[in-house]
């Protein structure tokens, strides 16, 4: 069986994926909704009034201004049955002209192993390059969301092969990844005169086929020669957010991921009755698919400065480990 990778993705930790990161640096009209239907003895809050950093899990559909930047580490720690998972993964983006933000989400990590050879030292994970166009933007008073379409591509920056006796150095996939995402974004006014922000997005990732040699992050051994190709794989967030005050909001990421069968073929040595000689492998993971959810709270200090505390909660599913993972995030824009 193919040893399955751990994923921050799925902050797509992952294939996965994404980050979620606010649009409070976009200029904002700050017009109180006009709904009839809400009783004059009750307060609309206005969107200036809200200060979000985004929950966990689903990224904006929103593009900086031209010329400003966002900062947003992630710490966190993926917790499974014998193992820890401690990384980071820090969006850092760019709004280069209207409509177009681009950037780059550098990841390291450190495996700790109950039964096993721990890493050998912090290392660096694959590298993901990102473009994000706005196709949309919401006005109060429309039922138009924000909608964009994001580009990301991984690059195979992480170690992932020829472990030796340390297969928890292992922090990356080998392959370069392409993932195409539609992002959405809306604002309601709640019967409170509160403001509930919600988003959902898609996305899609398929990977080049790659080398892998000796121990890697796919289960083969130490005699293994030969190549991979990752399965393609799906997932789907939608996400809820309720503004308490101007600086408390309440988030909740839903998620879905759907992973394709990994195949892996070469040559690996057997050895019956000390006589090593070649043979033929083949290993296939079959697909997989999980559950998750992902609460979180969020706190302002200013329209442009924000930290987040949630845990993401993966239920497990056919071909998945349940895994539970506490993360910290602040959320900086200027």
């Amino acid at each position: 069986m193919i040893a399955r990778r751990h994923a921050w993705m799925s902050f797509a930790f992952g294939v996965l994926c994404c980050g979620a990161w606010s649009s409070r640096a976009i200029a904002q009209t700050a017009v109180p909704s006009a709904d009839p239907s809400t009783p004059p003895s009750v307060t609309t809050q206005s969107r200036s009034d809200a200060w979000w950093t985004g929950p966990m899990l689903a990224n904006s559909a929103e593009t900086l201004p031209p010329g400003h930047f966002l900062f947003e580490p992630y710490l966190y720690d993926i917790r499974a049955p014998g193992s820890d998972s401690f990384g980071s993964r820090t969006y850092i983006l760019y709004g280069l002209v209207n409509k177009l933000s681009i950037g780059l989400i550098p990841v390291f990590g450190y495996n700790r192993i109950s039964d096993g050879r721990s890493s050998s030292n912090v290392g660096f994970g694959d590298l993901t390059l990102q473009a994000q166009y706005r196709l949309t933007e919401f006005h109060d008073g429309s039922w138009m969301p924000t909608t964009a379409i994001q580009l990301q591509e991984t690059l195979p920056t992480g170690k992932y092969d020829q472990l030796g006796s340390r297969p928890a150095d292992g922090l990356g996939g080998g392959a370069y990844t392409t993932t195409l995402a539609i992002n959405s974004q809306m604002y309601f006014w709640l019967a409170n005169g509160r403001i509930l922000r919600t988003r959902f997005n898609v996305s899609e990732s398929v990977s080049a086929s790659a080398n892998a040699q000796g121990v890697s992050v796919y289960g083969t051994d130490a005699s293994f020669h030969g190549r991979v190709k990752p399965g393609s794989s799906f997932f789907a967030d939608a996400s809820l957010e309720y503004s308490l005050t101007e600086r408390w909001v309440l988030a909740m990421d839903f998620t879905y991921s759907h992973n394709r069968n990994t195949s892996v073929k070469g040559d690996d040595l057997i050895d019956p009755g000390n006589v090593p000689y070649p043979q033929n492998v083949t290993l296939n993971s079959g697909p997989s698919e999980s559950f998750g959810v992902a609460p979180a709270l969020e706190y302002s200090w200013t329209p442009n400065i924000g930290v987040l505390l949630g845990t993401r909660v993966i239920f497990g599913g056919h071909n998945t480990v349940g895994t539970v993972t506490p993360a910290i995030a602040i959320n900086y824009v200027y």
